[in-house]
């Protein structure tokens, strides 16, 4: 496919998305007559935005090479994004200009011993690392334990690396260990659609989109959604095949482990005190009796 053709079919898609979920009363602009569309028109964007509307629809056609970033934060504000999704504009305003095409940052490389060092020291919370198409490049024993069905589930491993995207939308048992699949799904999706502005040239990104595309109805339907997720915390309910019913808490942060290179970091923990914390703890006691896993590197 052609990369071009493609990456403006992202923008079009993206902003009218956007539009599509906001309405006049929203945005304080006046209704009247019947509307043949949902959301906004493009003629309102483009008042709210003070541009014109052919240089807007021209915009939403996705001719976004040479925007200046002071047009394209008055775009974003009069489409009300939020943080992630103006992010996500942005790095499609920038990879739409292949002269100043910077160097990846999401380049695999091995983890340095002190990330594996540092998650080791987590005993009493599962902390991974992550590349941006939602691999889990390596972990610490509690993660390992608790990821479990991730790591042994046919739809991961014969891939070679476990990879959350693909245990969420191929593997009917997550629908099980993900109390709240459809949240689940939504965040998967959105993660890798977050990746792909970022990284449009990554041609493994490419294929696992159109596998899981090809393979998964519902991953078909949360991509057409256009919702992007960078950065993301808060409350996770899993049931594990050995402890049950967990309640954990989550953050993700970035973690630079070279020049070029950013991952993800996500640290699962439960409340102190909690049942949940009880089990963690149980969960953790059983990883040490068993034999170490090795990591997943890049290969």
């Amino acid at each position: 496919m052609d990369h071009r053709l493609d990456h403006r079919a992202q923008i079009r898609d993206f902003l009218a998305t956007r539009r599509a979920k906001l309405t006049p009363e929203q945005v304080g602009l006046p209704t009247s007559g019947r509307r043949r569309v949902p959301g906004l028109r493009r003629e309102e964007v483009a008042v709210l935005a003070g541009v014109s509307t052919e240089w807007y629809t021209r915009l939403e056609k996705g001719h976004i090479s040479g925007v200046s970033e002071e047009v394209l934060d008055a775009v974003a504000q009069a489409l009300r994004l939020d943080q992630d999704e103006r992010t996500y504009l942005f790095d499609l305003a920038h990879a739409a200009r292949p002269a100043r095409r910077a160097p990846s940052r999401r380049k695999d490389v091995h983890v340095p011993p002190r990330v594996q060092w540092l998650l080791d020291s987590m005993t009493m919370s599962a902390a991974w690392v992550r590349n941006g198409r939602t691999d889990i490049v390596t972990c610490n024993a509690l993660a390992r334990a608790l990821l479990a069905p991730v790591f042994d589930s046919p739809a991961t491993t014969r891939h070679g690396r476990a990879n959350i995207a693909r245990y969420v939308f191929l593997d009917p048992g997550s629908q099980q260990f993900f109390v709240d699949w459809d949240e689940a799904a939504v965040v998967s999706a959105a993660l890798l659609r977050a990746e792909a502005g970022r990284e449009p040239h990554d041609r493994a990104l490419r294929d696992l989109v159109g596998e899981l595309s090809t393979l998964s109805t519902e991953f078909r339907s949360q991509w057409a959604v256009h919702d992007v997720r960078i950065r993301h915390d808060g409350g996770k309910r899993l049931w594990h095949p050995q402890v049950g019913d967990l309640e954990l808490t989550y953050q993700s942060l970035d973690l630079p482990v070279s020049s070029r290179t950013v991952y993800g970091l996500t640290i699962y923990t439960a409340e102190p005190g909690s049942t949940s914390e009880e089990r963690l703890k149980l969960l953790a006691s059983l990883a040490a009796t068993q034999p170490a896993h090795p990591t997943s590197q890049p290969r």
